[in-house]
């Protein structure tokens, strides 16, 4: 397994709330806290936290 912080954005589970996103990696998206990581990929048209965090 790697220990890559690229290894770590697939093991963040859907459901995180975007507040503890935010937390995490020192990122403000301009979403709700309260919304979960995959309804907040889908409203902005992203597939992934690591697309995301790229492009974010």
């Amino acid at each position: 397994m790697q220990n890559t912080k690229s290894s770590q954005f697939g093991k963040k589970r859907e459901n995180t709330q975007m507040g503890t996103i935010e937390k995490m990696y020192g990122k403000d998206f301009g979403g709700r806290n309260d919304k979960e990581l995959w309804d907040y990929l889908k409203d902005i048209g992203y597939k992934s936290l690591s697309e995301l965090l790229r492009n974010g």
